[in-house]
């Protein structure tokens, strides 16, 4: 074995090593805030499945205790259209815009119930 196609091997390793070690890491269940209102679902396993690391969104657009970010006056939809919280990468370039799509993430009140019930319903977050 070259030198090169070890280098390359210890990378490829130590990548999936990686990946392995952030996808146990997250929480598996959906969060679902209910400020300012109720229904809306957040899933880190759509996101990390999409490559996403933890450090992309934490520390930096939220802490990481869950639903931190809700009891921050400004965690409203105007704010998201101007670049903060999921709107940073939810603006139409990096990801769908967050004014469109609203069912994806809005499941409403209903879906709040069958998250809380443990019922099969649209809770997942597909992003």
């Amino acid at each position: 074995m070259t030198i090169r196609s070890l280098c390359i091997t210890a990378v490829a390793a130590l990548s999936m090593a990686a990946g392995v070690a952030v996808a146990a890491s997250y929480p598996e269940a959906p969060i679902m805030y209910d400020k300012p209102v109720k229904g809306v679902v957040f899933s880190h396993k759509v996101h990390v499945d999409k490559g996403m690391a933890c450090d992309m969104c934490h520390n930096r657009l939220f802490e990481q205790q869950a639903k931190k970010a809700q009891e921050n006056k400004d965690f409203v939809m105007e704010s998201l259209y101007q670049g903060k919280y999921c709107g940073a990468c939810h603006n139409g370039s990096l990801a769908f815009a967050s004014n469109t799509r609203c069912a994806t993430c809005h499941v409403g009140v209903k879906g709040d119930a069958r998250a809380k019930s443990g019922a099969k319903g649209d809770t997942k977050g597909h992003h």
